[in-house]
């Protein structure tokens, strides 16, 4: 990796790429740092950790802490993200959009991002509207008023537009997925804050067996009880950190399998003779990758899975006794409920993206015109069933992997008591993907360099 993008910088068409999404990136960062007015960001902090690792929580990952810390960029990509998935699934319900999608061309393309766009915005100001409302149920704005409204919902708009605009200026003029890379920065900007997070993690499981912090002592000093023992639970045994930085390698070495392995079909293409020559009768392979759908089957699991969770964080959280604070806690994004739905979305989302993404009977015909056939299968209906039944069980595999990869941590910070870690396996899972995938655009930027330079 370190080596191809050594060779990418002696390169200066590329280098002025690397530069370019350099540039936006410190743009991303300056805006995460421009605070919203009237909102109280100590008392959200620690509201935070109430909160903990659904929705929200991922959206503060995804941000770069902009999420907790009300910032102009607090709404990040999310809006982005989401109206594209939403977008994607209308494709295969609506007929238009399937067929602007397949037969519009680079016409029909820019009509939908267009589409894209126009969405992105519908929902940032739903979300930013949400954001407002929930700042005002649990007391973190400093003033009130029609104007405090207006200023905090149209910087949160304007923010999220600014953020989709900078993604696809640097998918067009800098390296990679524009909207991928500016992820890949938000997650790796959380890096210092984590390792602060562990280091007062140890603090406070060093005070709690010392008997000087407990749930009274943080209660007089004006934590509610909710607070206090969210803050509780951050405590880390020294001995877990040990157990965490091999966890995290493991699962890096995991994804980093897992994203390159492919099952290869062979194929045979038939001898013909054209006049003279003889063309044809090479073999190859059909190349189908484990993991076609990335993180996006994650993503979109989790954004519906903790939905509920989300709604009734933003209107105002049940009180402790009643029914609905049974039913809140059943659902929680910590509870068995909310791990079995979570994991049964996550194969249900993978499969339909890779019915999405690979075609059996599209596939089998291409063969068939090209003169290609798989061993032992005829041509035609044989074909496509062949490859539906190595599809089928690929994804499956895949799934899993995407399953499993998300429920560990949830499980592991179940275990040890830190609900931090429920977001990691995310997180990890995006970082290492967008940088494999930005290392291969690089490689194939210089490769097309090469074929033209040798052509000219």
């Amino acid at each position: 990796m370190i080596q191809t993008i050594r060779k990418a910088w002696g390169i200066p068409e590329l280098r002025k790429k690397i530069v370019f999404t350099l540039l936006i990136l410190l743009i991303f960062r300056l805006g995460n740092a421009i605070m919203v007015p009237y909102i109280n960001r100590d008392a959200l902090a620690l509201q935070m950790q109430v909160w903990g690792t659904g929705l929200l929580g991922l959206y503060n990952v995804m941000s770069g802490g902009a999420f907790a810390t009300a910032t102009v960029f607090a709404l990040s990509i999310q809006p982005y993200i989401n109206s594209s998935i939403i977008i994607q699934l209308l494709t295969v319900a609506i007929p238009a959009l399937e067929r602007l999608a397949r037969d519009g061309g680079e016409e029909g393309k820019k009509k939908i991002q267009s589409i894209t766009r126009y969405a992105t915005v519908a929902i940032a100001i739903l979300q930013a509207v949400g954001y407002y409302f929930m700042m005002k149920n649990y007391n973190l704005l400093e003033q009130d008023g029609i104007w405090v409204a207006l200023v905090i919902i149209v910087t949160l708009i304007a923010g999220s537009s600014f953020v989709m605009w900078m993604g696809e200026q640097v998918t067009e003029f800098g390296v990679g997925n524009g909207i991928s890379i500016i992820l890949f920065a938000g997650i790796l900007a959380r890096i210092p804050s984590m390792v602060s997070g562990m280091k007062d993690g140890i603090q406070r499981w060093s005070a709690i067996n010392a008997g000087t912090l407990t749930a009274e002592t943080l209660t007089s000093a004006g934590y509610t009880e909710a607070q206090a023992q969210a803050y509780l639970n951050g405590a880390l045994a020294p001995w877990s950190i040990a157990l965490l930085v091999i966890g995290m390698l493991a699962l890096i070495a995991f994804i980093v399998f897992i994203n390159d392995a492919e099952r290869r079909i062979p194929v045979q293409y038939a001898k013909r003779q054209v006049g003279r020559k003889m063309y044809g009768g090479q073999s190859s392979t059909l190349p189908m990758k484990v993991n076609m759908s990335g993180v996006l089957p994650i993503i979109f699991a989790q954004s519906i899975a903790s939905l509920p969770i989300t709604i009734w964080t933003f209107i105002g959280m049940p009180k402790e006794g009643t029914v609905s604070y049974s039913i809140y806690n059943a659902i929680d994004t910590k509870s068995v409920i909310y791990m079995v739905v979570y994991f049964i979305m996550i194969i249900g989302f993978s499969y339909f993206y890779s019915s999405i993404q690979f075609n059996p009977v599209e596939i089998a015909n291409n063969l068939k015109k090209q003169g290609g056939f798989i061993p032992g299968f005829r041509p035609g209906q044989p074909t496509v069933q062949f490859i539906q039944k190595v599809l089928n069980r690929i994804t499956m595999f895949g799934a899993i992997y995407l399953g499993i990869v998300a429920i560990c941590p949830l499980i592991v910070g179940k275990i040890i008591g830190n609900s931090s870690l429920a977001i990691g396996g995310t997180s990890v899972i995006i970082v290492v993907g967008v940088a494999l995938e930005t290392v291969k655009a690089l490689e194939n930027q210089m490769l097309m360099r090469q074929y033209k330079g040798f052509l000219e």
